[in-house]
């Protein structure tokens, strides 16, 4: 099962309904979504003036840009990370803090092995064979 959004038409079936005093549980069944969703949706997006469709929409829509999105190991935060080591001789902990603290989503774990794993190899490197 995945999740879908509620669409601005939903949305105003969904207030339509609530003035016509229809019931959750059969405005659930006609828009085909769990009477939980349903109720979610109201419950969340209602204002002093009661459920109305744009406003629930542009809530809905501002709580999902506000949200926190996971950092990735992209290559700009590889770069940044390869830098401390080789230039500021940093080690893990110190940079697995900075990143804390300007990245906070970033895995520590992940942030940690992949440290590890770039010190390892610029190790490697120096090493005569």
């Amino acid at each position: 099962m995945s999740y879908k959004h509620f669409s601005l038409e939903e949305r105003y079936y969904i207030e339509i309904e609530l003035r016509k005093g229809t019931s959750i549980n059969c405005i659930a069944k006609a828009l085909g979504r769990p009477q939980g969703s349903v109720s979610k949706e109201i419950s969340r997006n209602r204002g002093k003036r009661g459920y109305r469709h744009k406003q629930a929409h542009r809530l809905a829509q501002q709580r999902h840009l506000a949200k926190v999105k996971p950092h990735k190991m992209t290559a700009d935060v590889c770069a940044k990370i390869d830098t401390w080591i080789e230039e500021e001789q940093w080690s893990p902990e110190q940079i697995s803090g900075r990143i804390k603290s300007n990245m906070v989503s970033l895995s520590i774990m992940r942030l940690s092995i992949a440290i590890s794993m770039m010190i390892k190899q610029k190790v490697a490197h120096c090493i005569p064979i």
